[in-house]
C-alpha cells in the first residue's frame, strides 16, 4: 500500500510555531492534506510527551493514533535535536531527526540525554551541546531499530551541508557512525535532483518532509512509501533500503520557493544566484558583511555535474521527474493548494474567500493530495470554476514563475504573472516567515 508521510513536524513547545500545532489539530489537517503517517514531533519536551501519551493509542506496530477518533492519519514518535558544538576547529549547528517506535523507548532515550546535560524543557526542539555521533549512539542504544537522519541538510544555519556551521562529508561529521546513517532530508531549498549531485549520497535515501510550523504547513513536502501497512517497521525497512517496503516516491516544494535557495541579504535587498556568486564573492555590496550562502551555491561547491533526469506526464497531467539511469525513486513538483488557490481568486492566503474554496474541494474529492495530484481539471472546473481548474493545472506541468528565495525570504510564486502580489493577507496573527 502506498503510504503518504511528512514525518518532520513541530509541536507548540517549540520555538516560533503556532500555538494550533497541537495533536487534535494536527490530525485534522494531516487528514484533511491526505497525509496518512504524520510525525509527533519534539516527543523530547517533557510536557509535549505527557501530552503525546495522554492523547495517542496504539494503532499497529510502533504507530499511534488520536484516542478516540476517527481520523485516518497515523503518528510516528519523532523529534527534532539541535546540535551546537565544535568539531574540528569549527562550530557546529545541526539538526537531526530521531525516530522510536515505543513510549518506553522515547522515556529511556529522554532520560539519557538529560545524563549527558540536555536540559529538555529549554525548547519541542532542544539545543544540545552533544555531537551528531554522540545522538546516533544514544538512541541506538535504546533501540537498535532506531531511526536517525539528518534535518532539512542544505539550510545555511542548521543544516548538515549548511554554509554555516555544516560538515562537506557524512565520513566528516560521523566517523564510524556514519553506516548508521539511512537517508538524508531535502529541507525546502533543495530537491533530489539537487542531491543526485553529491557522490556520498548514491547509497544514501533521499527523504522530504514538511517541517511543519503551523497546521496549514502540512504536507507540503513529503515522502510516500510502498508498505505491507502503516508501522514503524515498514518505515525503517523503506529507508533503509530493505525488502518487505520501498520509496515510492517524492513530493516536493519548489526549491525555489524555500528561502534559502539563492545567496543574499534579507535586510540589504540583495540576491545573487550562483553565477552572480561566482562572479561578485559572497561579501554584501550594501553592508560590507559576508552573505547568507545559498543552498544551490553550495551544492555547486560540493556537488558533481547535473544528472540526467527525464520527465514523464501522468494521465493528470503531474510532471514526474526520474533519474535517467533509473536507479532512484523519482519526484514531483508542487504547490500548496492554499497558494494556488490564493493567486486564482486574488486574495490572501487565510483569507475565507480562499478557505471556502479549499474546503469545497477537499470536501469533495477527499483530500488535498487528491485535489492536487488525482482529479481531472475538468471535474475542478466544473466544481470551483476555470481559474482554479487553470491554476492547478499550471502547476501540475511546471508552467509557472518563481523568484527564487534567500536569507529567510521564501520566493515568490507567480502563476499568472499579472497576478496582483499586494492582495496578500496581512492580517497573520503570526509572521509565517517564522514558520518555516
Amino acid at each position: 500500500m502506498k503510504v503518504v508521510a511528512d514525518l518532520e513536524v513541530h509541536s507548540k513547545y517549540a520555538r516560533a510555531v503556532s500555538s494550533q500545532m497541537v495533536i487534535p489539530t494536527i490530525a485534522a489537517w494531516a487528514d484533511k492534506k491526505g497525509i496518512d503517517l504524520v510525525g509527533t514531533g519534539d516527543f523530547t519536551h517533557p510536557m509535549w510527551l505527557r501530552e503525546l501519551t495522554s492523547l495517542l493509542e496504539e494503532a499497529g506496530e510502533g504507530v499511534y493514533k488520536f484516542r478516540d477518533s476517527n481520523f485516518k492519519t497515523r503518528f510516528l514518535l519523532s523529534t527534532e535535536i539541535s546540535c551546537i558544538y565544535t568539531h574540528l576547529g569549527r562550530g557546529r549547528r545541526i539538526h537531526i531527526l530521531v525516530y522510536l517506535p515505543t513510549f518506553a523507548d522515547v522515556t529511556k532515550f529522554n532520560q539519557n540525554l538529560t545524563s549527558m546535560g540536555a536540559n529538555l524543557f529549554s525548547d519541542g526542539r532542544p539545543i544540545v551541546g552533544l555531537t551528531l555521533s554522540q545522538i546516533v549512539e544514544t538512541a541506538l542504544a535504546v533501540n537498535s531499530k532506531a531511526l536517525v537522519i539528518p534535518a532539512h541538510v542544505w539550510t545555511p544555519w542548521f543544516g548538515f551541508y549548511g554554509a554555516n556551521g555544516g560538515y562537506d562529508s557524512l565520513s566528516e561529521a560521523f566517523g564510524e557512525s556514519e553506516k548508521f546513517i539511512p537517508a538524508i532530508e531535502t529541507g525546502l531549498s533543495s530537491d533530489p535532483a539537487m542531491n543526485w549531485r553529491i557522490g556520498e549520497l548514491t547509497g544514501k535515501r533521499i527523504v522530504s518532509f514538511s517541517d511543519a510550523h503551523s497546521p496549514a504547513k502540512l504536507g507540503r513536502e513529503a515522502t510516500v512509501f510502498d508498505m505491507p501497512e502503516i508501522s514503524f517497521e515498514g518505515v525503517r525497512k523503506a529507508v533503509w533500503g530493505e525488502e518487505g517496503a520501498n520509496i515510492s516516491y517524492t513530493i516536493e516544494f519548489y526549491p525555489e520557493e524555500g528561502k534559502y535557495h539563492y545567496t543574499g541579504h534579507r535586510n540589504c535587498k540583495v540576491v545573487y544566484s550562483p553565477n552572480d556568486a561566482r562572479k561578485l564573492g559572497t561579501v554584501c555590496p550594501v553592508c560590507g558583511k559576508n552573505l547568507t550562502v545559498g543552498v544551490m551555491s553550495r551544492v555547486e561547491e560540493l556537488g558533481r555535474q547535473e544528472p540526467e533526469t527525464e520527465s514523464e506526464t501522468d494521465k493528470f497531467g503531474v510532471r514526474w521527474i526520474k533519474h535517467k539511469e533509473g536507479t532512484k525513486p523519482p519526484y514531483i513538483m508542487m504547490v500548496p493548494l492554499l497558494e494556488i488557490l490564493a493567486e486564482a481568486v486574488e486574495s490572501g492566503v487565510s483569507s475565507q474567500k480562499v478557505v471556502n474554496v479549499y474546503e469545497q474541494l477537499v470536501g469533495t474529492f477527499g483530500s488535498e493530495f487528491g485535489v492536487l495530484l488525482a482529479t481531472s481539471v475538468g471535474e475542478i472546473e466544473k466544481l470551483v470554476g476555470v481559474r482554479v481548474a487553470e491554476g492547478i493545472s499550471k502547476v501540475r506541468s511546471g508552467d509557472i514563475v518563481i523568484e527564487p528565495g534567500y536569507d529567510g525570504v521564501f520566493g515568490k510564486v507567480k502563476i499568472w504573472p499579472s497576478y496582483a502580489k499586494g492582495s496578500e493577507d496581512k492580517k497573520d496573527t503570526i509572521d509565517q516567515g517564522t514558520l518555516f
